[in-house]
């Protein structure tokens, strides 16, 4: 078990309930919906779990280069990156590994089934309207892998009188970048809405590695992204409307394998298409019918030699019927998904190269008066076997402003393709990691002033974990195996403030936590014991300018924990002004101090960069 030193906590959470209670008849923020959170919208006052969003506004003044730079500065995530920011990626949530997370774009699952996990590097930023973060298992709504949280990043979709934006901007490492979009719809009985966007980023780059790295080289990792995306829908009558979204995104980035000459480097390609129809069936019944397919191919360059290539490529196809049927104040959600994967790989042959997952699934929300219930269970059969899922929450509302929640709930992560089949490593007997999750909530915001405290404890088991020797078959497996030994408890405590004081905008998030491998007694790779980011900004009339401050503990490399890396501070700046309606400017530096830091060792990570950008919009 972790000690959290719970006299710091309880004191913040205290002055948290006692700043709460000055404010008690304040009015909350309006109109604010929240989706991910129960897979429909939903008021953000009735929500339990703990969530984020990050609004399209904010995305725009942020200045962000990559989804992982916007991520980072969010409450329970942390990243881990190999160079710059067209390397590979990892995204913690709560403690949570990558693969313990789930990734929906517009509703759409995305990663591979390969590693687990999505490739972040090459999700754009240009065509994301908005981003929701849910923490905790949403395993009873989504299946597999939602453990630690879902990130699902909504794309752009087209609304009024026809809009048209452009962007472009040029920093540090002679990073380019620059994108269009036009959106609208033509409005009427039979409205036609519409949003298409295309966008193109390349930088030179800086050295992935450091000397002390065995792979490393002094030549420049430099990247190049593009990316399209599209959404289209139609409105057939009253309460009925079919659509269709596209995303397309294609990253070509360097890496380091050496000194040799040669231009190592990694290609990838993510495509997400999907066709749906929304239909009011009865006034108290609302169907959506989605078919999708998305795909997740990767290669590797490492030499000349023809063992130098490697590919990978997923592809998972989906069928989902939701129905949501309102009883009185309440709904119930009847659920049926269907999903099959596929993979190819080069080099070597899986013993299976495919596998389908059949899931049903139900949950029930309601309110009460102040009171608030929400509950769901699932069932998941695949090849791995059945898996069954539930959670149930609770909340209370002492005021319009002030929530307690609790809940509680269950979730699971599917062995991937490489740890039942990937020769000389998988087993195709290993069976799902499984978890337990309990946590309790006070949030508090009347729209000048927010606070939110959340202790979780998240008790995972049959971990999937590289195990030296095999305990089947030294011989077949000379190097280990995929196998379920490990216990982990991924247990915390996060907090959140901002407040409105004028032209000011504060905002702070704190991160205690303890990942731990109970097996070993161990702290988990790569996660620190807390993380924190204070963040002010200052508006005054076409000028907004704010300060970032990113901060986080030691971590350690290896699971052992032995080879440590230290904590670091980091300060950025950024600032946009607006010349009139239509046009702004950005300008941001990050890492002002030249700090040099690690999110894995051996790595390097960007230092001081300044980026600057002219943004056109007629909205």
């Amino acid at each position: 078990m972790m000690n959290l030193h719970i006299s710091r906590p309880a004191a913040l959470t205290s002055l948290a309930l006692a700043m709460a209670a000055s404010y008690a008849h304040a009015e909350p923020i309006a109109g604010t919906v929240l989706v991910t959170a129960t897979r429909s919208p939903q008021a953000l006052a009735d929500v339990i779990s703990d969530s984020v969003t990050i609004s399209a506004e904010q995305i725009a003044e942020s200045g962000a280069g990559s989804i992982i730079d916007l991520l980072q500065r969010q409450r329970g995530i942390e990243i881990a990156r190999t160079g710059g920011a067209g390397t590979n990626s990892t995204v913690f949530i709560r403690g949570a590994n990558s693969n313990q997370n789930l990734v929906l774009v517009d509703g759409v699952r995305i990663g591979s089934s390969t590693t687990g996990a999505a490739n972040w590097s090459a999700l754009p930023l240009t065509s994301i309207d908005h981003i929701e973060i849910v923490y905790g298992p949403l395993s009873s709504l989504y299946g597999a892998d939602a453990i630690g949280g879902v990130i699902q990043i909504f794309t752009k979709k087209g609304k009024g009188a026809p809009a048209f934006t452009a962007f472009a901007g040029y920093g540090t490492d002679n990073t380019r970048e620059g994108d269009v979009s036009v959106s609208g719809a033509t409005g009427g009985e039979h409205s036609i809405s519409y949003a298409i966007s295309a966008g193109k980023e390349k930088s030179d780059g800086f050295s992935a590695t450091r000397p002390a790295s065995g792979s490393y080289n002094a030549d420049k990792d430099g990247y190049d992204r593009e990316s399209a995306a599209a959404q289209f829908s139609l409105r057939l009558a009253e309460g009925h409307e079919v659509g269709a979204l596209l995303l397309h995104s294609k990253l070509d980035s360097q890496y380091d394998n050496g000194a040799s000459p040669y231009d190592v480097r990694s290609h990838a390609k993510l495509e997400n298409a999907s066709v749906y129809s929304k239909n009011q069936i009865l006034p108290i019944w609302q169907s959506l019918v989605q078919y999708s397919q998305s795909k997740d191919d990767g290669a590797n360059y490492s030499s000349a030699s023809a063992f130098g290539y490697s590919q990978a490529n997923t592809k998972q196809t989906d069928f989902t019927w939701q129905n949501d049927v309102q009883i009185g104040a309440d709904v119930l959600q009847l659920l049926y998904d269907h999903r099959k994967e596929e993979v190819q790989t080069s080099g070597f042959t899986l013993d299976a190269s495919q596998r389908t997952t059949n899931s049903l699934a139900a949950s029930y929300n309601a309110r009460r008066g102040d009171n608030l219930f929400n509950a769901s269970v699932r069932r998941d059969k695949s090849i791995y076997g059945s898996k069954n899922t539930g959670s149930v929450g609770y909340g209370y509302n002492f005021t319009r402003a002030l929530r307690a929640t609790a809940s509680y709930g269950t979730s699971f992560r599917a062995p991937t393709f490489n740890e039942l089949y990937y020769p000389g490593y998988g087993n195709d007997k290993n069976k799902p990691e499984l978890g337990k999750n309990a946590e309790i909530g006070l949030h508090y915001d009347n729209g000048t002033t927010a606070l939110s405290a959340t202790y979780y404890h998240n008790r995972l088991t049959d971990l999937l974990v590289n195990t030296v020797p095999c305990p089947f078959s030294v011989t077949q497996y000379p190097y280990g195996c995929a196998y379920n030994v490990n216990h982990a408890l991924l247990e915390g405590l996060t907090m959140a403030a901002s407040q409105q004081l004028g032209r000011f905008n504060l905002a702070a998030n704190v991160d205690l936590q303890d990942p731990r491998d109970e097996t070993s007694d161990k702290r988990l790779q790569r996660r620190a014991k807390k993380h924190a980011n204070l963040m002010a900004d200052y508006s005054a009339g076409a000028l907004k300018a704010g300060v970032e401050i990113e901060l986080s503990g030691d971590r350690y490399e290896d699971s052992a924990n032995k080879v440590r890396m230290g904590g670091y501070g980091l300060v950025n700046l950024y600032a946009t002004y607006h010349f009139n309606r239509d046009w702004s400017a950005l300008v941001r530096w990050n890492n002002i101090g030249d700090k040099q830091y690690d999110l894995a060792r051996n790595y390097t990570t960007p230092m001081s960069k300044l980026f600057a950008g002219i943004r056109y919009g007629y909205k």
